[in-house]
């Protein structure tokens, strides 16, 4: 490595491509999902960088076409998983030690072949094995995940340079150590982006992973290791290690060298493993760090003065967008009456009018949501509206599981704002919607704000600046990702960084220094170029 002040280049945010009939990506794209469509990858464990082929094989799916297998993974054990934590703990003498700027250049590279020859590669996965449209494929599996590797260096660098002050004679310097032992990295299904944000950022940071992504992202989360791989990363540095999280979790969360969670999933499973790792106190050699987004009852407040054709459209984006399977989704609706009475025909006509089917139909809004249990969860959901008193289905209320599990974007009403409707998280496309009148903004937003354990996304859309104030006061806590006159999605990594509190996790903000700052510990050192000779201090002299 030479002996120079090195700097990271300076990020930008990944340009999203529009797929457009005609367009060379719209073409490679399509060639791509009909390769992947005709293939079923077989996806190993990674230990150390080893292939290690259990034999006990589990399948993904495509949901849009449930009987498709995609990929067939083999399924790790408890043998396999304390492998990868000593695969972890080998890699990590090395990577601990090695310079920043060479760890940088693994990611760096990662982002720039993510961003050309490999960008078709993962979108069609993605499409393919978690149903996203080109469009949500691209924002995230491309265009997320290439930001969070080139923002995330520079935030590294950010944090190496902060320095404390020097008095004259001496230096003080701050260390930022990775932490001992290795981080557990869990991830959702929902998005590439950020099963590959979990164990690379901690990685950045010169920490070793053992990475457990999750069974229904499977196909999209080989092909982010195989990415790392060809740019360069050590053996070890993350294990793969593909899964049942009940089985592999205690092992990681049981061991003495477990010195961090990188999670995002849901809200129980969170607390039951952050209550493991208390029950684990007195076993683990350092305090670890608890690091977790989790669930949202996503809120959108539209106040009279509102553009009815932006609400209209905060709600099809936010609600619907992915099958409403986005933590920051919007679920739940206050509409000021006079705003409502302008929207509700037109709202219904636009929600019935959404286009639900196969991703690799370009024209289709929406494809399957991820699994039978959540088209199950949903189907549920709308039949317990339907029999709840105060409650209306206007739009959607369908669900059809015979080719794909599909279920149409659903539009509720509710007189009572306190039905679980309102309150619990389905992770789906289902909107519940109260008509508030327009006289009781004040007491609507205190309602907004009590009704929800959770604290992640929300949005006020309004032209009067006082309603905008307004609610971005007494919302304070409401969310930690508040839009104004937007849809509560589609946060942007150095831009918006994510997270929020209350139920919704640790509010680390994934997309910035404070993200990678929980995967440190610092040494402050301090050296005096001319050592004091003499213990005695002035003050002691008698005259």
């Amino acid at each position: 490595m030479v002996d120079a002040v090195l700097h990271v280049p300076t990020p930008v945010n990944d340009p999203v491509s529009s797929f457009a009939p005609g367009t060379p990506e719209r073409a490679a794209l399509k060639a791509e999902l009909a390769r992947l469509s005709g293939e079923v990858a077989e996806i190993p464990c990674v230990i150390g960088g080893e292939r290690v082929h259990t034999g006990r094989m589990d399948v993904q799916v495509m949901p849009h076409r449930h009987r498709h297998v995609v990929a067939k993974f083999h399924v790790a054990d408890a043998d396999v998983a304390q492998r990868a934590v000593l695969a972890a703990a080998d890699a990590r003498r090395e990577w601990a030690s090695m310079r920043w700027e060479a760890r940088a250049a693994v990611f760096l590279r990662a982002a720039e072949l993510l961003a050309t020859r490999r960008r078709a590669t993962i979108l069609a996965a993605t499409m393919l094995g978690q149903s996203k449209t080109a469009h949500q494929a691209e924002i995230d599996a491309a265009c997320e995940l290439i930001d969070f590797l080139r923002f995330n260096v520079h935030f590294a660098q950010q944090l190496y340079q902060q320095q404390p002050l020097s008095s004259p004679g001496m230096w003080n310097q701050t260390d930022l150590r990775p932490l001992e032992g290795f981080t557990f990295a869990l991830t959702p299904f929902n998005f590439t982006a950020i099963a590959g944000n979990l164990p690379t950022a901690p990685a950045i940071m010169g920490n070793t992973v053992v990475w457990k992504p999750s069974e229904s992202q499977m196909l999209a989360a080989w092909h982010t290791m195989l990415l790392l791989e060809e740019a360069g990363l050590p053996p070890g540095v993350i294990n793969f290690v593909p899964g049942y999280g009940h089985e592999l979790a205690p092992v990681w969360m049981d061991h003495p060298d477990f010195a961090a969670l990188h999670f995002t999933g849901s809200t129980d499973v969170f607390k039951s493993l952050w209550k493991r790792a208390a029950a684990n106190l007195d076993r683990y050699k350092s305090f670890p760090r608890i690091v977790g987004e989790t669930g949202g009852k996503d809120f959108i407040v539209a106040h009279a003065s509102a553009d009815p054709a932006a609400v209209i459209t905060a709600i099809i984006r936010g609600g619907y967008e992915f099958q409403g399977q986005k933590c920051s989704a919007a679920s739940r609706v206050y509409i000021a009456r006079s705003v409502w009475d302008k929207i509700k025909d037109e709202l219904v006509s636009e929600i019935d009018g959404l286009k639900v089917g196969d991703v690799s139909d370009f024209t289709n809004f929406m494809g399957g949501v991820i699994k039978k249990a959540a088209f199950d969860r949903h189907a549920a959901a709308i039949a317990e509206a339907r029999e709840t008193a105060g409650m209306k289905v206007l739009a959607g209320g369908t669900c059809d599981d015979r080719e794909g599990w599909f279920v149409r974007p659903t539009l509720l009403t509710t007189e009572d704002p306190s039905v679980r409707h309102m309150r619990d998280e389905f992770f789906g496309p289902i909107v519940t919607a109260h008509v508030y009148p327009d006289e009781v903004f004040s007491e609507t937003l205190r309602l907004v704000d009590q009704t929800s354990a959770y604290g992640l996304t929300g949005a006020i859309i309004a032209n009067e600046r006082g309603a905008i104030v307004e609610a971005t006061t007494a919302l304070r806590n409401a969310a930690g990702n508040f839009y104004i006159n937007d849809k509560p999605t589609g946060a942007v990594v150095g831009q918006q960084p994510f997270g929020g509190a209350r139920a919704s996790g640790t509010d680390d903000k994934a997309g910035s220094a404070l993200n990678l700052l929980r995967f440190v510990a610092a040494r402050t050192i301090k050296e005096v170029f001319v050592s004091p000779t003499d213990w005695r201090y002035p003050f002691l002299a008698e005259s």
